[in-house]
């Protein structure tokens, strides 16, 4: 499965969503997921934001290798699914790509959640606090998605009498 992670600038939300869906498919031996990310407005082969970069190694998660790039029809393509940070990265990436699967990352947060209807809010120029703050909720989300995911795996073979 190949999960496409897009933001606005691709260097905050959507890499840190990248290599925080990587662990989470490690920590369930799901070897057969791929993960990239990319920007709606991105300008191609920025580093990842400085305070994503310091959460994220506190938390055992690498962007120190990150380059922003472009979303792209090749990238829609390439992707199974694809997962926007706010409904606008996902608007626009079903503009493009039309029969692909296409979600908000807040949709994955548990019913009643203040944020499942209002997409992950952009840290960029934030502290260390903020960035924070968006590590967690996109872990939160994460391992919703990752449920969800399960839960169809799981259903589809109850169902498929095996």
């Amino acid at each position: 499965m190949n999960l496409l992670f897009v933001c606005t600038g691709n260097i905050c939300r959507s890499p840190l969503a990248e290599v925080i869906a990587r662990a989470e498919a490690d920590a369930r031996g799901w070897a057969e997921v791929s993960c990239a990310s990319a920007g709606t407005f991105a300008f191609p082969g920025q580093p990842a934001s400085g305070p994503g970069i310091a959460v994220a190694a506190a938390h055992g998660l690498d962007l120190a290798g990150h380059l922003s790039r472009e979303l792209s029809l090749e990238l829609l393509e390439w992707a199974d699914v694809i997962i926007g940070m706010e409904a606008s990265h996902a608007q626009a990436a079903a503009r493009l790509a039309p029969d692909v699967a296409v979600h908000v990352m807040t949709d994955f947060l548990p019913a009643g959640h203040e944020r499942s209807a209002g997409g992950v809010p952009d840290p960029y120029g934030g502290d260390l606090e903020t960035y924070e703050a968006t590590r967690a909720l996109l872990t939160q989300a994460m391992r919703g998605f990752f449920d969800a995911l399960d839960e169809d795996e799981r259903g589809g073979r109850e169902g498929s009498g095996s």
